[in-house]
């Protein structure tokens, strides 16, 4: 259940950021070009403009298949005196969304030739770690701020995820603080996410208030016919911004050539519909169930052993909630929308099984909660209607 207080989002996330300046002897911004980044950004300057903590450092991981666009617009921000960069431009190694065949992309590999330039400013030698940025942030402040009480800012926002919404609201990160995550406590390093609360409708009001600068991306999208709560700014070859492919020729023809020469699977996800990543709503006439369906999909496009593992293991242990037909179908529709977008991280799954809708379920079929409890959540919960 949602708490709304007498205060506006704009007022709580600059007292957020102050009382984070007030803590922390060193903060950092973190920023992608998207939207909600250039929000925490502009609101972060202008607390350490008022409180003279100038210049800011902030932090950009360039992926290397990034919107041209998105590079610009990041090397004019990165020009602002009032901004140390930190852009870092590493080799790394990390999951490609886009084919079944090539898991791995190897980006701003030494011995390849770049979707981009690299820039004279960013920072090249990657001593921190080979796979992945799940511990990417940890490994930067470990070794840029070893002795510093520091944290890092992210753009990261609840309305996207129930998944977010329970991490963000449910456990105390850093004192009285559920906002947040822990880097590495020991050292005093955390991240914090100042405009969890804030919607999409709420950060596009801030940056025409304010005249703020942003991604002229996204009006390249908005022409397209993207709805503005489903644009994404994120590299290209991420789960999220598969659909992009379907626009970047259009928008980027230059950016495509580069991205579809240098990233495998890219130049097939092209030829398909938007429909391709997306489950029917309808279960093909050639199967008799879902779960038929997804397996089939999974044998055919995934060829991870793990993947097949962590899918069999789900159904394993998420079996004894189909106790009816909806959230059975809900289930696996989510399972196929897994394996259509290459969702090596399970973000999907994971998602909808943190969701309030199953976390309901599962609460019912645990005992939980009872029959009358479900009466209360009848209204809004299209998975439990046939429990009632």
């Amino acid at each position: 259940m949602k708490i709304y207080s007498k205060e506006n989002v704009h007022t709580e996330a600059i007292k957020r950021i102050n009382r984070l300046f007030d803590d922390f002897e060193n903060v950092v911004v973190g920023f992608s070009g998207g939207k909600d980044s250039t929000v925490c950004l502009n609101l972060t300057l202008m607390v350490a403009e008022q409180r003279n903590r100038l210049p800011l450092k902030v932090v950009w991981v360039d992926q290397e298949a990034e919107w041209q666009g998105t590079a610009d617009y990041c090397e004019e921000v990165f020009a602002d005196k009032r901004i140390e960069p930190m852009w870092f431009q590493i080799p790394m190694t990390w999951y490609n969304n886009l084919s079944s065949t090539e898991k791995y992309i190897h980006i701003w590999q030494k011995d390849k030739k770049h979707i981009r330039q690299q820039s004279d400013i960013s920072i090249k030698d990657n001593v921190y770690l080979d796979f992945g940025f799940n511990q990417l942030f940890e490994r930067i402040f470990k070794i840029h701020f070893p002795e510093q009480k520091s944290c890092y800012i992210s753009g990261v926002r609840t309305e996207e995820s129930p998944k977010r919404l329970m991490s963000l609201t449910s456990a105390l990160t850093y004192k009285d603080i559920t906002w947040g995550k822990k880097l590495n406590e020991k050292l005093g390093h955390y991240t914090f996410y100042p405009i969890y609360d804030w919607s999409y409708g709420d950060v596009w009001k801030f940056i025409f208030d304010n005249d703020i600068k942003y991604n002229r991306i996204y009006d390249a999208l908005f022409s397209h016919g993207v709805k503005v709560r489903d644009m994404r700014i994120s590299n290209l070859h991420h789960e999220t911004a598969i659909q992009n492919l379907l626009l970047i020729q259009e928008i980027e023809p230059d950016t495509w050539n580069k991205v579809a020469e240098r990233v495998d699977g890219s130049n097939a996800v092209k030829h398909l519909k938007g429909s391709a990543f997306i489950c029917p709503k309808e279960l093909p006439y050639m199967f008799n169930s879902w779960k038929q369906y997804a397996i089939h999909l999974a044998e055919n496009m995934i060829d991870d052993d793990e993947f097949i593992a962590r899918m069999n293991k789900e159904i394993k242990n998420h079996k004894k909630y189909m106790i009816t037909n909806d959230v059975y179908i809900a289930f696996y529709r989510t399972i196929i929308n897994t394996i259509l977008s290459q969702d090596f991280d399970w973000t999907k799954f994971n998602n909808f099984t943190l969701s309030q809708h199953y976390n309901t379920v599962k609460k019912y079929v645990n005992g939980k909660i009872t029959k009358e409890n479900l009466e209360i959540n009848r209204k809004y919960n299209k998975l439990i209607k046939d429990l009632l």
